[in-house]
């Protein structure tokens, strides 16, 4: 098999990240030499390669189901939207903000860039799994689209359309995307895939149908509703759908995790694997309420410190984990929550602020500089080892000695910073964490001692492997990726089907 294909979805989160894990893991399977693609990404959710360059995480678990390191191709534009504007990653490293009015002034040089890398990668690999971003049917926002039918164009890809089901409109998504895109973009889209579908799949088949008759393309496959499908999302809007549970407590007691939602939440992943162990209850929390029974608060990463630090303030969060603090409660801080958690914040950079006031939970003080360390450190705590990676402009400075020591950040008594994401994927670290926080919370908790999280993640990329393999047609699929989009596929009319279809 030799050749590429995009992924596109009717919406955001309509599952192309996950079919296009699970495509690239299947084509593994079959001894195939694959790569993941996504031309343009917007994304608080990143992940540092091996020679630092930074990309979005959903790339770099597409690129773990192809057995490969990920790589800054894989990911050649990523946009980080902020409190002022949003930052452009190329090929791995910042070149500067824009706001939405000037982004088009960049367009075509980022088409130039993702069009080099996808060839690069073609030449490197068997085939390329290309995922969109957002829908192709953001008609306002086509002449400068580089992800979905720009690149397919540019590129002569043939594209799949994946939607969701399970939000309703199925068909009408299908339909309405393919017929307000041009001519040109119609005759590229070759098929549909139906996404998270319940049910009696008999009461699918009529609609199929008609949505073939009405459109002159194929479903190439329904697949149902999966549960624990969510690693690693790419998107905000996945933070919606509720993680299933992991399993009974082996104690007594369940260890119950609030992560505050802040409204520019970056690597909202870091919370994932604690939500893999067995009787630890992970949820979101935007007011002091749900603080209120937590065992353990954890302020996760963020691309607006000083702008969500304010909101943490005006929601009268900051008072309930500084009083929670002050009672010996347990909260970690994460890049920018442990930056929250300093003295002091210095910022002429990410939002202009210059000095304000932290929470003053731990003995540091934080300076923004305009180059972003990007890296993949290694270190210990609780005798175990512990990797992660770094993203960050702020840089955290101890003060005193009224703080110990902990990863690169410190710990002063219930409360722990640490600039690194990632961690809590060491299993060794993670289980001695979670078992000095529920002693810290009079918990009788018992954290599992055979959870392993990257064989959870695996097994999770095995489970979509299996169902591209029972619920696709992958020989379809296979002869559009080699063939590209068969000839003489119907233009649709934007204003939908004559009464006689």
């Amino acid at each position: 098999m030799n050749g590429a294909l995009l992924v596109a979805g009717t919406t955001s989160d309509a599952g192309k990240t996950v079919i296009t894990a699970g495509l690239i893991r299947w084509m593994r399977r079959q001894g195939v030499s694959v790569a993941p693609f996504k031309a343009q990404n917007m994304s608080l959710n990143s992940f540092v390669t091996a020679d630092g360059a930074e990309i979005g995480r959903a790339q770099a678990l597409q690129a773990s189901a192809a057995g490969i390191e990920p790589d800054a191709r894989m990911n050649p534009v990523l946009l980080k939207p902020g409190a002022n504007g949003c930052q452009i990653v190329l090929l791995g490293q910042p070149i500067g903000e824009v706001d939405p009015g000037e982004y088009a002034e960049h367009a075509d040089r980022l088409l130039d860039v993702a069009l080099d890398s996808l060839a690069q990668l073609r030449r490197d690999f068997d085939v390329v799994i290309c995922e969109g971003a957002g829908s192709p049917a953001e008609i306002n926002l086509r002449d400068t689209d580089i992800a979905n039918m720009g690149l397919a164009r540019a590129a002569g890809l043939p594209v799949v359309l994946v939607t969701d089901i399970d939000r309703g409109g199925a068909f009408a998504a299908l339909y309405g995307t393919v017929s307000l895109l041009t001519p040109e973009d119609q005759h590229l889209i070759a098929g549909f895939i139906i996404n998270k579908f319940r049910g009696d799949r008999a009461m699918l088949e009529p609609g199929l149908g008609m949505l073939r008759r009405l459109t002159g393309r194929p479903v190439l496959g329904v697949l149902p509703w999966a549960d624990g499908l969510w690693m690693d999302a790419e998107d905000s809007l996945s933070l919606r759908t509720p993680r299933p549970p992991a399993g009974l407590a082996l104690g007594p007691d369940v260890l119950r995790v609030s992560v505050i939602r802040l409204p520019r939440i970056s690597n909202f992943t870091d919370a994932d694997a604690l939500a893999a162990e067995p009787g630890v209850l992970v949820r979101l929390a935007d007011s002091p309420a749900e603080l209120a029974d937590a065992d353990l608060v954890i302020l996760p990463g963020t691309r607006a410190t000083v702008a969500d630090l304010g909101w943490l303030r005006e929601r009268g969060l900051a008072d309930a984990i500084v009083a929670r603090a002050r009672a010996g409660r347990p909260v970690l801080g994460i890049c920018g929550g442990y930056q929250m958690l300093a003295a002091t914040i210095s910022d002429d950079v990410e939002s202009g602020a210059g000095q304000v006031s932290g929470l003053g939970l731990l003995p540091a003080s934080v300076t923004f500089g305009e180059d972003k360390r990007l890296g993949r450190p290694a270190g210990t705590a609780y005798g175990a080892p512990v990797t992660g990676y770094e993203i960050h402009h702020g840089i955290a400075s101890i003060e005193g000695i009224s703080g110990e020591p902990f990863l690169d950040g410190c710990r002063s008594g219930t409360v722990w910073g640490t600039s690194w994401h990632g961690t809590l994927e060491n299993d060794e670290f993670r289980r001695a964490f979670l078992t000095e926080v529920a002693e810290l919370a009079g918990r009788d908790f018992k954290a599992a001692s055979d959870t392993c999280f990257s064989d959870i993640r695996h097994g999770a990329l095995e489970h979509l492997a299996d169902l591209v393999a029972d619920q696709l047609d992958t020989a379809a699929l296979g002869r559009l990726i080699e063939g590209g989009p068969p000839p003489g596929l119907p233009v649709l009319p934007p204003g939908g089907p004559s009464r006689s279809a």
